[in-house]
């Protein structure tokens, strides 16, 4: 039976007058949308360029994230920094964030084991993506991995199956309508193409990391040659 979690969302969190992503940041630090709070270090906010062409969506943040407050600064991080380059991504043009904000483990003696989020935790952390949004304009988003696919995509949406394509964002959406206000104005958000790939912690848990690994700088680069065409 799936755990019952305690989780009225994160929308009551998100201060209606926050106008930056910063304020936002501030303001997720004290959110109790759902339990996982009460085992994690800190929220981890998304960061980068407010001005970024790209924003990348991950699952959660892990051991390391939890404990600087930032998201991607382990060993998947480091991984999905080299992947960007080999790409041809421009590092200085990107925002990065999760679809969960805090981590959500097991203790095993001393040692904080990833648990993957139910759709619980997804759907109460999901006001701070639509929020985050809000106030970005990409000109393309990278869907890293199954919880992300399923908190932007819905849940029927399968990156092992339909990796590496361009789809219109933000008609894509699974509610494309949370993802249309524009952070200028009241204007429509400018279209833009969503793509989804494997997350780099699955490279490294890959038996073959040499081909999990081209295959992430594969669809990296469909990216990246979509930014330029």
């Amino acid at each position: 039976m799936a755990e019952q979690t305690d989780a009225p969302g994160a929308r009551q969190f998100i201060p209606p007058q926050a106008g930056t992503l910063a304020e936002l940041r501030t303001a997720a630090t004290g959110c109790r949308g759902c339990e996982l709070h009460r085992d994690a270090t800190q929220t981890v906010f998304g960061r980068g360029d407010e001005r970024a062409r790209v924003v990348f969506v991950g699952e959660q943040p892990g051991d390391l994230e939890d404990q600087h407050g930032l998201p991607f600064v382990g060993p998947a991080g480091r991984l999905l920094r080299r992947a960007v380059d080999d790409a041809g991504l421009d590092p200085a043009h990107l925002y990065i964030t999760n679809a969960v904000k805090h981590f959500r483990h097991e203790l095993r003696g001393r040692r904080r084991i990833h648990q993957t989020p139910d759709r619980e935790h997804i759907v109460a952390c999901r006001p701070w993506l639509v929020a985050e949004f809000a106030r970005l304009r990409p000109e393309l988003v990278v869907v890293l991995g199954a919880t992300a696919a399923k908190a932007l995509l819905g849940p029927t949406f399968r990156v092992t199956r339909q990796r590496g394509g361009l789809l219109p964002w933000p008609a894509a959406a699974e509610h494309p309508d949370d993802f249309t206000r524009s952070p200028v104005g009241n204007a429509a958000a400018p279209a833009a193409r969503v793509l989804a790939t494997i997350h780099p912690s699955a490279v490294l848990r890959a038996d073959n990391q040499d081909v999990a690994y081209r295959g992430l700088v594969d669809d990296l680069t469909v990216a990246a040659r979509a930014l330029a065409g």
